[in-house]
């Protein structure tokens, strides 16, 4: 039997549709995409690592100029983004194990990063390692503090995780990147644990 972690990515898929009509549109985001914004050249080539359907952020960072390779686990997702922004590329994959033959200006992992355990989350800061160029921005949101929590989304254990702050700073360090904000429960941005880090100048890339 699949834990609630696992069923994550079917979930999304079932209920895709619905999260298409039912997830704000507001950009309440906005705040923190700006400052990640400042953060890259105009022109940015963004990493979107749980895009979903595109909307509102992909959205709003192809306002603002950039370019968007999106990661979702979710066809139907995909597929609303590549109806949506043709001109972009979108990918059918777990953002764990992606394979992209690019480097980026800045990753994404908003609203996704925290669906994974615990130690899919330790996993995941090489990968942002990886797909990040010299000086890239990266931006996640994560829980307040450690531990797991349970939602529910149409009737199904919706299921999150979170390492503890100290944890995060010490993933982040080790791969090179430097915090350069980080906000518990932001009362400006419905309560998010919000993370923006950037890649030294002076790591060396490993390509």
């Amino acid at each position: 039997m699949q834990s609630d972690a696992e069923r994550i990515s079917s979930l999304y898929q079932r209920n895709a549709l619905q999260w298409n009509k039912e997830r704000s549109r507001s950009l309440f985001e906005k705040a923190w995409l700006d400052r990640f914004l400042a953060l890259n050249p105009p022109g940015a080539s963004i990493l979107d690592l749980g895009c979903g359907m595109g909307e509102p952020i992909a959205k709003y960072l192809l306002e603002q100029g950039c370019s968007v390779t999106g990661v979702d686990t979710s066809p139907t997702f995909i597929d609303l983004c590549r109806n949506r922004f043709p001109e972009q590329n979108w990918i059918v994959a777990d953002m764990r194990t992606v394979v992209i033959k690019k480097k980026f200006q800045g990753i994404l992992a908003w609203d996704s990063f925290f669906h994974l355990t615990h130690a899919d989350q330790h996993c995941m800061f090489p990968v942002f390692r990886t797909y990040a160029s010299q000086g890239a921005a990266l931006l996640f949101t994560s829980g307040p503090a450690y531990g797991e929590a349970i939602g529910n989304y149409q009737g199904e254990p919706l299921y999150h995780a979170s390492l503890d702050s100290a944890d995060y700073q010490a993933l982040l360090q080790e791969q090179g990147f430097t915090v350069v904000e980080h906000v518990t429960e932001d009362p400006t941005c419905g309560y998010r644990t919000v993370w923006l880090a950037r890649l030294n100048e002076l790591v060396v890339d490993l390509d």
